[in-house]
């Protein structure tokens, strides 16, 4: 079919107004916003493609639909990425297939019933088309709208001291103007929580997170707490450009635990200094991609009791005991890490501790590695008591 642009424009309007009222029936009933935002993120992606299809191809044969398709699913999932649109991948890649299902029937079969010169048009629609795009523009515009309104409340904390803890119970973005610290931590018990550009100083935990979803530590710097730098329980977090700093004895920098089945968590691009373990996830999915764990006592990235996640492009060093662990029927994808200068710890009963490993798989977890560099550890890769580790070329 020979598409004038104008055809494209309205053909790619009236295909989506059908994925758009689903979108607003699943972000109502989830609740979430996500459908709604990789609805969005489609149109305005296929819109600028069509802008390039205009140009490249004279003519489009049916077959085309689907390569074309597949580039622009890896186009939308590249975007809601950079957008950062939290949307479970196979929740997205099935709203993606389905709308682009509804798309192909329409353009072969639908809008050549409902207007007979459809293909001697180049996909131009005529009062339908205009009817259709006036139909989803009311609908983003309502949908908007809402949006809007349900936006939460954005506190800002002032420079200086602030007497905490600090407790949130109630959807909110926290926001710290340069030279904001609380003292005594703080602690969030809602969901869809952001607390960003805040510095705490001492209590038991510097943020802690109990029974929430959808929080987001952004920016967030943690100094002195006496269990764990970042406490998160039963909840799901996305932890991003963070410095934490813990002293000795039995703390964690960031320790995301007991979480299983509700979700991804993320810890990225994070600066983890001295404890007991520097991030660990005890029972909970998770990515820890991108941070710099340093000078601690045991593990620098561990996870545990039947964990899942991946384990990526992050640096360790300086570790005593082991530097990145899987363990305990955990799953791990270990790959493009740089771990140096792991220090065997001969008075530990464990014997992944004292053989100063870089990598340690233990107890029947399946650590996968790929391309991680290990540097002057006093041991390489431990494999203990039923545990696998497999590379690409195993």
């Amino acid at each position: 079919m020979a598409y004038t642009l104008s055809g494209r424009v309205q053909s790619r309007l009236a295909a989506a107004l059908l994925p758009l009222l689903v979108a607003c029936v699943l972000a109502v009933t989830l609740p979430a916003w996500w459908p709604l935002e990789l609805a969005g993120l489609m149109l305005g992606v296929g819109l600028a493609l069509d802008l390039v299809y205009d140009r490249a191809l004279d003519y489009q044969p049916g077959w085309l639909a689907l390569p074309l398709g597949l580039v622009e699913l890896g186009a939308v999932m590249l975007a809601a990425r950079e957008a950062e649109i939290h949307a479970p991948v196979g929740a997205a890649v099935a709203f993606y297939a389905g709308s682009w299902l509804v798309a192909q029937l329409l353009a072969h079969a639908g809008f050549p019933l409902l207007r007979l010169t459809y293909a001697d048009d180049g996909g131009e629609l005529g009062r339908l088309g205009l009817v259709a795009a006036a139909g989803t523009v009311a609908v983003f515009g309502a949908a908007g709208g809402y949006a809007w309104s349900q936006l939460p409340p954005v506190v800002h904390l002032s420079a200086g001291i602030h007497q905490g803890p600090i407790v949130i119970d109630k959807r909110q973005h926290l926001v710290g103007e340069r030279g904001a610290i609380v003292r005594g931590g703080i602690v969030v018990r809602a969901s869809h929580v952001v607390v960003r550009n805040v510095a705490t100083l001492g209590g038991e935990y510097g943020i802690e997170v109990d029974r929430a979803r959808h929080v987001v530590l952004d920016g967030v710097k943690v100094v002195g707490a006496r269990v764990d730098g970042i406490h998160v329980r039963q909840s799901t977090v996305s932890i991003r450009n963070c410095t934490v700093a813990v002293p000795g004895g039995q703390t964690q920098g960031i320790d995301i635990s007991f979480s299983a089945g509700m979700g991804m968590s993320m810890v990225e691009n994070c600066t983890v200094v001295g404890g007991q373990q520097g991030i660990v996830v005890d029972s909970a999915e998770a990515d820890i991609m991108g941070n710099r764990v340093s000078t601690t006592r045991y593990q620098a990235i561990a996870m545990t009791e039947m964990s899942m996640g991946m384990i990526e492009q992050n640096e360790v060093a300086g570790a005593v005991g082991s530097g990145i662990a899987c363990v305990d029927q955990s799953m791990c994808m270990i790959s493009d890490n740089h771990v140096s200068g792991t220090r065997a710890d001969p008075s530990s009963p464990g014997i992944e501790r004292q053989g100063g490993y870089g990598i340690v798989s233990d107890y029947k977890a399946e650590a996968e590695l790929e391309d991680n560099e290990l540097v002057g550890n006093a041991g390489r890769i431990g494999v203990f008591a039923g545990a696998e580790v497999t590379r690409p070329d195993d």
